[in-house]
């Protein structure tokens, strides 16, 4: 289903712009579907959890110790790159 921005109601384009982390122009379409999760047993989410956990671990083993002032300013940044409004709540 496909909604054109102008044909929005308030509370409606508020919904989609919270969601998108940003204003929506008024000659834009916005498109909405709603995706049902594939059913996951629970050995295989016990599994996918231990591949997590193994690649975390490799990637915490090549990891640089870093400053948490310099956790945050990569973290800031990367919010930056995905939501050019973004601003840190220090």
């Amino acid at each position: 289903m496909i909604h054109r921005a102008k044909d929005l109601s308030p509370d409606q384009r508020a919904a989609i712009e919270s969601l998108l982390g940003r204003r929506m122009l008024e000659d834009e379409a916005i498109s909405i579907r709603a995706i049902e999760s594939p059913p996951l047993s629970v050995e295989r989410k016990q599994e996918l959890l231990e591949q997590l956990k193994r690649y975390f671990d490799e990637v915490d083993a090549h990891r640089q110790a870093g400053s948490p002032q310099e956790a945050e300013e990569i973290i800031n940044e990367a919010m930056k790159s995905v939501r050019p409004g973004y601003r840190s709540h220090q």
